[in-house]
Parts: C-alpha cells; structure tokens; sequence
C-alpha cells in the first residue's frame, strides 16, 4: 500500500509539473503545451467554418466528432488539473477540497470551465438556443492565454496599471461629454435630428474622437466644424495616453522578469555567494545578452578566456578532457576567465538553441576595481585554489 501511495503522490507531483508548473527544460511539459495550442485553434477555426451552411451540411460528421474529441481532452484536462491543484503551495493549506475549490474559482479555471460548458449544456438541454451554444464555444480561445507568458505579462500590466489607465478612462469621457455638449449647443437649431441632444450627439463625437469618421452626421456652421477639428486632435491624444501606458508597463514588467532571473542566476555562482545584493545587481546590469544556435560553438579549448556565461535557456555540452557533461538553464561556465587569463581547458557547444548571459572580462574588472567586497571574495577564491585547502568548486573551471 506504500508502495502505491508514494506512486499515486510521485505521478501527480510529476503530472503537476508537465500541466501548471511550465518549466521551459521539461520536454514533456513543452509538448503537451503546443499539442494543447494546436487543438484549440483547429478547434476555434472549426467553430468558426462551421458558421458556413454548406460547409456545416457537408461535413456535420467530421465536425461533430473534431467537437466530441475536443470536449474530451478539454475535460480530462480540467479534471486533471483539479485534482494536483494541491500541489500548488499557496493551496496546499486549505486542504484537498477547500483548494480545489478556491483553484476552481480561478480565472483559468473558470476559462476551462466554460471552454466544455457550452456541449454538456447542448446535451442536458437540446431546447436550449444552439446559436448562443456555438458562439460560447468561440470562448476556448482564450484557454490560450494559460499557454502565453506575453498574454500573461500583459494581464499583469493592465492590473498593476490600473489606476493610470482608469485616469485616462475618465479623461476620456470626459473628452467625450464635452464635445457632445459643445456641438450640441452649436449644430441643435440646424440639425435637431443629428443634434437635437446631448446623448444623441454623442455619436458624432465617439465617431470623431475615434477618428472613424462615418461622415453619416457632420457640423454645417463654421464654429461646428472649428470645434470638429478640435476634436479630432483630443482624439489623436486620447488613444496616445493609454497605449503609452500599457508600453511602459509591458516594458517594465518584462525588464523586472529579466532583472529576477538573471540576479537569482548571478546569486547562485559561489564565486558571489558573499556578496550583497547591491553588489549582485551591479554584476547584473553588466550582463549583455547572446543567442547562439544549435551546435555553435560558444568557446573553444585553447582559446584565451575573456568572459563566463550564463544560461537563461537552453543547453549547452562541455568537451572536457577527461569527459564531457552538459548544463542547463541557470547554470554558468567560463568563470575561471574572471580570476586568471588563461586559454580554455574546454569547448563548449549549444545542443539547444539558448539565450546566453555574458559577463566581459573587462567590465568585471571594471567592478573589481569600485567593489571592494567582490575584490576581497575574488581574492579568497584564489588564495584557496593556489593553496589547495578549499573544497572543489562545483562549477565548470576554465
């Protein structure tokens, strides 16, 4: 009975893993991703296709069963991932049922939920009206944002920005009021169809500001289309100030993304373990970014040393002379470059295509000679090394 729990708890935890947890090295987790991506536009286009009637008629068979085979990965999916939902460690302490339920009530969830709603309803209720039915079922479109961490990062962009962006909702209707009151006032007595008041006038002035222009309700008199001008410039200024926002948000949120995995990377080399965060930052902001492809090699054995790197993502293999290891998203190498020139006692290839971070000699020196903690730790490193009484470090020497 031991034997089958700790399987239970070990096929869960792993099955956690490949649904919720995401890691980018997990192949299993990165193919049931895109199978997942793949199944819901070829769904979404069926949905879609199937609108057209002669289409619809011809081929009700295949689309019914593209709908059936959907709706079941759909709900063994949602099933799933019900049940390791505990595995997640801000629910773990509500217990199975409480987490499962507040897991239940969460936006991808509910997301899911309603992805499969739409054929049971179908099912439970054929009275039902079909056409709303088949317009629910457009809703698996948005399951694709669980896949997307741009989407992701934009959805934390509109919560962290929220106040900007409700300031600039009440400037614009405050725009909008305004020009609908100004042209009312000047356009009333010509045009009381179009004009005859405020809330009517309101479409000329949405139209305006959108800069759609229907041209379906114009102003007549010189001082209407003085202020129609007008209008159309608050207009140009009005979508301006939110999409600034949203940009500089999104921009933010992906240089603190960046920020935190590179500083938790550059925390974890021994060789800075006794630093500061002060001083982890500024090695941070030295870094410079490289994306190497598939079998490209990154450094080669003889060649003098001017840099270590670190691994955002990807894999790469050392050709050591005694045998060759590969390392992966998180890991570094090259460091010795940083305590000694010296020619490298390795080649080093991509297996992956990886984003690599590099840290130039010539700028770690450059720190060494305004950082007086990196410059004690450095020299530690090596009295250690030279004198033999320090353990091995764990990295890739070079």
């Amino acid at each position: 009975m031991c034997n089958i729990a700790a399987m239970s708890g070990s096929f869960k935890l792993r099955l956690f893993k490949v649904l919720e947890a995401g890691n980018p090295g997990d192949r299993l987790s990165l193919v049931f991703d895109w199978w997942m991506i793949l199944l819901i536009l070829a769904n979404v286009a069926a949905v879609i296709t199937e609108t057209v009637e002669p289409l619809a008629l011809r081929y009700a068979r295949e689309f019914w069963a593209i709908e059936v085979f959907s709706v079941g990965i759909f709900t063994l999916e949602y099933i799933a991932r019900l049940w390791v939902a505990t595995e997640h460690q801000s629910l773990a302490r509500y217990g199975p049922l409480g987490g499962r339920l507040r897991y239940a009530c969460g936006p991808f969830a509910i997301i899911d939920l309603m992805a499969i709603l739409p054929f049971y309803l179908a099912l439970i209720l054929p009275g039902f009206d079909l056409r709303l039915l088949r317009a629910l079922r457009l809703l698996r479109l948005f399951k694709l944002a669980r896949y997307s961490p741009a989407l992701a990062s934009l959805w934390r962009v509109l919560v962290d920005e929220r106040r900007a962006l409700a300031a600039a909702l009440i400037i614009v209707l405050f725009l909008l009021t305004d020009s609908a009151t100004a042209i009312y006032h000047v356009e009333r007595t010509l045009q009381p169809e179009a004009f005859g008041s405020i809330p009517a006038a309101m479409w000329w002035a949405v139209a305006t500001l959108t800069t759609v222009g229907y041209g379906d309700v114009v102003p007549v008199t010189d001082l209407g289309r003085m202020i129609g001008g007008l209008v159309m410039v608050f207009g140009l200024a009005m979508f301006a100030l939110p999409i600034a926002i949203i940009a500089s948000g999104f921009s933010s949120e992906i240089h603190r993304h960046d920020f935190v995995v590179t500083w938790g990377m550059v925390a974890r080399v021994p060789l800075f373990a006794r630093l500061d965060a002060l001083s982890v930052s500024r090695i941070t902001n030295l870094l410079h970014s490289r994306v190497v492809t598939p079998g490209m090699e990154i450094v080669r054995r003889g060649e003098p040393a001017k840099a270590m790197y670190f691994i955002a993502s990807g894999e790469v293999e050392v050709d050591l002379l005694q045998g060759s290891q590969r390392l992966r998203d998180g890991e570094f190498f090259g460091e010795m470059a940083l305590l000694q020139h010296s020619e490298r006692v390795a080649t080093v290839r991509a297996v992956t295509r990886c984003r690599l971070l590099v840290l130039d000699i010539g700028d770690f020196h450059q720190l060494v000679a305004a950082d007086g903690d990196l410059r004690e730790a450095i020299s530690r490193v090596a009295e250690e090394r030279l004198m033999g009484s320090g353990s091995p470090a764990p990295e890739v020497s070079e």
